[in-house]
């Protein structure tokens, strides 16, 4: 079987937006995470969100949002896009330049994308909305393609010329982690060389306000106390928005043009709760067989791993599930240091799978492990688990970045630092 590494990184994210910030940030447990104006209103009861900096989108207007300082995206492709596309965007021209990648590479029919993003509801709105008004034939012609689901792959096959294997996917918020197992196995059975893998959210008042009706996101007021996943007082998450990209390459290839290597990717797992819509299974026992697939996919054994990248998104009913399923799979054994990195990034629902494994490869690279933040007083069902609540003196060489999602879909990935 063919092995696969992990050779370039792209981060528009609320604690950076590329490499360098994001790894200040992780290393310093500095929050993205902070008052949204969009929702300040009365009647809105959730005021936190992990904003995206220097990205303005104030209108349905393509040609009046604005992009940080050394991007340019013609006109012809923003025309087609959401704030989520251009995020990506942004994102994979970082990740394109990191991996030393030229043009022939990028658009071969070797070289693949899997993409994944809920589209933008926003947009949706506003295009359906001046159909309704104004006509069928008044409506914005590209209105679709930038706002559907399928936006994302739609717009980076098209933008970056890729003519390998295409795939959106939608998983709720394992659809990156999803993407990235499906990327993964495209090269290790030799149906592809190279491959792209893409997360991508909105962040706005029509992405965020949906969860608070479901009540899973907090109702603080100070990042620095919230959202505190695996602490007693936890009361919910933090929404986030932005693209993370990850290129993934044969081994062999990789070394052949001297590529840079954050990571190996060992292997991966997925399950189902087969439980609820919603809610996760109290027994994590979907969690479990995740982590366990994963596990035995890349060949190793429990106690080899040292560090899992938590989904936990500081829910109640989510954080106990994966606490419990860790301590089944590591039980009677060494069990990983354990944090939760979505206290200071936000959730990233479709593009959290992509952000965390993205900081799993980071983590192993500079080897730290970073700190789950804002934890006061950790949840007594934690005992056991030695959850990062400051920095440590520990360089991981194996790691598993969960995710869990609607449904109670599950995936687990495993990286091993790349000697």
């Amino acid at each position: 079987m063919r092995r696969v590494v992990v050779t370039g990184l792209g981060f528009i994210t609320s604690i950076g937006n590329n490499r360098a910030d994001v790894l200040k940030s992780l290393k310093e447990t500095i929050t993205g995470i902070e008052i949204f104006d969009e929702l300040q209103k009365p009647d809105i009861p959730v005021k936190l969100a992990g904003t995206v900096k220097g990205f303005t989108f104030g209108t349905a207007r393509p040609e009046e949002w604005t992009v940080p300082e050394g991007y340019s995206i013609p006109r012809d492709q923003l025309r087609s896009m959401g704030p989520n596309c251009v995020y990506a965007f942004c994102a994979m021209q970082q990740a394109i330049a990191e991996a030393g990648l030229t043009e022939e590479m990028v658009s071969n029919p070797r070289t693949g994308a899997m993409c994944a993003s809920a589209g933008s509801t926003w947009l949706t709105y506003e295009f359906l909305t001046q159909m309704l008004k104004k006509g069928i034939y008044r409506c914005y012609p590209l209105g679709m393609v930038a706002s559907i689901p399928g936006s994302l792959n739609i717009n980076i096959g098209a933008s970056f010329k890729i003519k390998g294997s295409m795939l959106g996917v939608a998983t709720a918020c394992t659809s990156s982690a999803h993407a990235f197992g499906a990327a993964v196995d495209q090269i290790k059975l030799n149906r592809q060389d190279r491959m792209f893998v893409v997360g991508a959210e909105d962040c706005n008042m029509f992405s965020i306000l949906p969860f608070a009706g479901l009540r899973a996101l907090t109702q603080k007021t100070d990042p620095t106390l919230s959202p505190c996943a695996f602490d007693k007082n936890r009361d919910g998450f933090a929404l986030t928005g932005g693209g993370t990209v990850l290129v993934l390459e044969e081994l062999e290839l990789a070394l052949q043009r001297n590529a840079p290597i954050y990571a190996e990717v060992l292997g991966w797992g997925e399950s189902s709760d087969g439980y609820s819509v919603m809610a996760p299974d109290p027994e994590g026992g979907g969690v479990v067989r995740a982590m366990g697939n994963a596990i035995e996919s890349a060949g190793i054994k429990p106690d080899d791993v040292d560090y899992i990248n938590a989904h936990a998104t500081a829910t109640i009913a989510g954080d106990l599930a994966e606490i419990g399923a860790i301590k089944k799979v590591f039980a009677g054994g060494k069990v990983p240091y354990v944090s939760s990195t979505k206290s200071i990034t936000g959730h990233g629902l479709s593009m959290a799978g992509a952000l965390e494994t993205a900081i799993c490869c980071l983590a192993l690279k500079e080897g730290f492990m970073p700190v789950s933040a804002n934890i006061r007083e950790l949840d007594p069902a934690c005992e056991g688990v030695p959850i990062i609540t400051k920095p440590i003196d520990a360089v991981p060489n194996i790691v598993i970045n969960n995710g869990s999602a609607f449904g109670g879909t599950n995936v687990a990935v495993v990286l091993k630092k790349w000697k």
